[in-house]
């Protein structure tokens, strides 16, 4: 593995991931975990194929308003963190395991990771009720620990719109929590990636 101390959106971040599975999409391929791939893991697998015969991003990726707006509250969310919990949260970079990779938020001392999250009211409102993190990023949130080697992840949950004390909702996964996932995480990540050099043979292409 490779730490690369690159800022997120950058060009030589986009790079780095460049043909690599990353964390944020590890559902796809987790979702009927111990059945046979459905169709989002494969056209993902589609997407990292044609990364690699390229050398170019694929068209599947896009943005759009709710991204845009977390990638400007982002650092809001991110300060009331640290001024909350007495702590420095660092640049997050990209951990490069070669065929896959990870971006957290941010790095929190040695041990820790942060996920941030800026979303709309309902889902905000949503998680505040379940007093959990969400649970459609479970399997980013194994990835960071995965990918990391790190003990513990805080998803944080950020929403402008309500009062204070009530925007920022923090909740802790931590490695011991979830051995059982992190195994299977191990195995079915290694199913994708024989799926996605299956693909790149189908097309005659050798990576780029």
């Amino acid at each position: 593995m490779q730490w690369h101390d690159v800022q997120q959106n950058t060009d030589e971040w986009m790079a780095l991931r460049l043909g690599k599975a990353t964390a944020s999409k590890f559902g796809t391929f987790m979702a009927n975990d111990g059945k046979a791939f459905g169709d989002p893991a494969k056209d993902y697998a589609l997407q990292i194929a044609l990364e690699k015969a390229t050398g170019r991003k694929a068209e599947y990726s896009f943005s759009n308003e709710h991204m845009e707006r977390g990638h400007e509250q982002e650092p809001v969310a991110r300060m009331l963190y640290e001024d909350e919990y007495f702590v420095e949260v660092t640049n997050g970079g990209f951990f490069d395991w070669g065929s896959y990779g990870d971006s957290p938020d941010g790095l929190v001392g040695d041990d820790g990771v942060v996920e941030i999250k800026s979303v709309i009211a309902k889902t905000h409102y949503a998680t505040l009720r379940r007093e959990s993190y969400d649970p459609s990023y479970r399997w980013q949130l194994v990835g960071h620990l995965d990918c990391t080697g790190r003990q513990w992840v805080d998803f944080i949950s950020y929403c402008a719109d309500f009062p204070d004390g009530k925007q920022l909702a923090v909740y802790r996964l931590t490695r011991d929590e979830c051995v059982d996932e992190l195994r299977r995480l191990h195995e079915r990540r290694n199913q994708f990636l024989s799926l996605t050099n299956e693909i790149l043979f189908s097309l005659g292409a050798q990576a780029a």
